[in-house]
């Protein structure tokens, strides 16, 4: 029996040009991420990140000094190119710095996305759920204990929605609740693949709430 522990990475650039950076508050919030490491004597016996920029320095942030695998199945889908489908060139600005206009816009285009409804999309939902699945099956690696994989939102949402068997539609639901450097904690076998537990962050008990967010 082995672990799979899936985490989100830290806050990234909201409202800014590019993104895919962490905030202040984002690396932060990956130290604190390092100090749960040590303090719960997570050692994982194999590491896998996404490509993003947001979960190399999040990794880099906590300090796991294993060997590093990357997979690009673990990459987010690209929220700008649904957008574009969605709307063609003209992207209400609101979108990008509202918070409220952002969710409400990312949860609406997404389940357009995932129904078929944005031909002009780069990646299919088929082809987003096709690549997780061959990243976690990739990452669950049968010679290890435990699996450490820095990962998105997305990624996330969609194997604990797969796992649960809830609708397609339920996907959004947990995506829109994955705190930046939550645990989210797998159990596999040969045979199975189940939850454990699921956008757990203990790091921000207590006194420090105020370090929580959810971009």
């Amino acid at each position: 029996m082995s672990e799979l522990i899936l985490i989100r990475h830290a806050q990234a650039s909201f409202g800014e040009e590019n993104y895919d950076n962490l905030s202040k508050l984002g690396h932060k919030q990956a130290e604190m991420l390092g100090k749960l490491f040590n303090d719960l004597k997570i050692n994982p016996d194999k590491v896998v990140i996404g490509t993003q920029k947001r979960h190399q320095q999040t990794l880099d942030g906590f300090g796991v000094s294993k060997q590093i695998d990357q997979h690009s199945g673990w990459n987010e889908y690209d929220f700008k190119d649904l957008l574009l489908a969605e709307f063609g060139p003209d992207i209400p600005s609101e979108i990008f710095t509202d918070r409220k206009t952002h969710f409400r816009t990312l949860r609406s285009t997404v389940t357009k996305w995932m129904n078929n409804k944005l031909p002009n999309a780069k990646e299919k939902w088929e082809d987003f759920s096709s690549r997780i699945n061959d990243a976690l099956k990739t990452s669950c690696d049968l010679s290890c204990e435990q699996v450490v994989v820095v990962t998105s939102g997305g990624p996330i949402s969609r194997v604990v929605s797969t796992t649960l068997n809830t609708p397609k539609e339920e996907m959004m639901n947990l995506n829109l609740q994955i705190k930046n450097t939550s645990i989210s904690r797998f159990i596999f076998t040969p045979r199975s693949f189940y939850l454990h537990s699921f956008n757990s962050t203990p790091q921000f008990d207590g006194d420090n709430a105020n370090y929580m967010s959810y971009s």
